[in-house]
C-alpha cells in the first residue's frame, strides 16, 4: 500500500525533542556537533563508508537497502548496489566531515555520524539527505541518536511521493495495519506500517497501541516499560489519538500477533 502523498505528516512530533527547520541548510537546526574531517577511501554500501583512517562510518539516521556481506542466509534487498554506486559516485576520493546528533559508535565499533561532503558549487551536501532524496534509503532512528529525524523524514517524503528508485518497489510498500497476511509474511524485516488507531492502553507499566480489534492477533505496537519515559517526555496525548492515522517504523515481530516494539517517540508519524 502506497501512502496517500499529501497527508499531514509530523504533526505534533516536534514536542519531542526534534526542531523546526532554520532557514539556509536543512541540517542547521540539528544541534550537531562536530567530529573532525578525513577522506572516503571506500564504500562498503549505501550506508557505510570507510575513512583513509580506517575507521568505519555508518550514516546514522538512514537505512539503506542492505547487501549481504559475507552474512550467511542473507539475500541483498532490491537496489542495494544501486544505493551502493551512488553514494560511490559522490564520495569515493572525497573529503568527507562527520558531525554528532547522539551516540557516537555503535557495538560494532562504526563510528555513528552525519556526513557532509562539498558539492562543485562548494555548498555542503548532507550524504543522509541525499540517499533519501534519491530514494535510495530510509528513515531510520534509534533511541539514543534522534537528531535530525524531522529533517531526514521530509527528504525521504519527497523521494516517496514522485515513487522514486526503492519507494517504486514492492518489497519496499508501506504496509496497512489491518493486512495481516503481508505482515506476517514480512516478519522479522524493517517495515513502515500505518493505519487507524483503535485503542490504546497501558497494561503492566507498558503502552499498546492497538490497530484491530483483537489485541492478539492484530497489529500492536509496544512501547516496554524501560522505553516508556521517552514517551513521556514528548508531552504527546496518545489517548487523544485514537480514531487518528498513525505510522510507525521498526522491525516486525510476532508476539501472538504481528507488533512493533517502540523505544522512541520519533518512530512515529501522525498523518491526520
Amino acid at each position: 500500500m502506497n501512502p496517500a502523498p499529501k497527508s499531514k505528516t509530523y504533526r505534533n512530533i516536534l514536542a519531542s525533542g526534534l526542531y523546526l527547520l532554520a532557514g539556509g541548510h536543512a541540517y542547521a537546526s540539528c544541534n550537531l556537533t562536530q567530529g573532525g574531517s578525513d577522506k572516503i577511501i571506500q564504500v562498503v554500501d549505501g550506508d557505510t563508508v570507510i575513512l583513509s583512517s580506517g575507521k568505519q562510518v555508518r550514516m546514522v539516521g538512514t537505512q539503506a537497502p542492505k547487501l549481504t556481506l559475507n552474512r550467511k542466509n542473507f539475500i541483498d534487498w532490491p537496489l542495494a548496489d544501486t544505493a551502493k554506486i551512488e553514494l560511490e559516485n559522490i564520495v569515493l576520493g572525497k573529503q568527507v566531515t562527520l558531525k554528532y546528533g547522539g551516540l557516537k559508535t555503535d557495538r560494532h565499533r562504526r563510528i555513528l555520524a552525519h556526513l557532509f561532503i562539498k558539492g562543485d558549487n562548494g555548498q555542503d551536501i548532507w550524504l543522509q539527505e541525499h540517499m533519501l532524496k534519491q530514494g535510495l534509503a530510509r528513515t531510520y532512528s534509534f533511541k539514543d541518536n534522534r537528531s535530525c529525524i524531522t529533517e531526514l523524514l521530509t527528504a525521504e517524503n519527497s523521494a516517496r511521493v514522485t515513487n522514486k528508485n526503492i519507494w517504486a518497489h514492492e518489497y519496499y510498500n508501506i504496509i496497512h495495519a489491518t493486512d495481516l497476511k503481508t505482515l506476517d509474511q514480512k516478519h522479522g524485516t524493517y517495515q513502515l506500517i500505518e493505519g487507524k488507531l483503535l485503542k490504546f492502553e497501558y497494561r503492566y507499566g507498558q503502552l499498546y497501541f492497538n490497530f484491530g480489534q483483537n489485541y492478539r492477533t492484530d497489529f500492536t505496537i509496544n512501547v516496554p516499560k524501560r522505553h516508556r519515559m521517552a514517551f513521556a517526555q514528548s508531552n504527546l496525548d496518545f489517548k487523544n489519538m485514537v480514531g487518528k492515522t498513525i505510522r510507525v517504523r521498526g522491525w516486525l515481530e510476532k508476539r501472538g500477533g504481528p507488533m512493533i516494539e517502540a523505544t522512541h517517540p520519533e518512530q512515529l508519524e501522525f498523518l491526520d
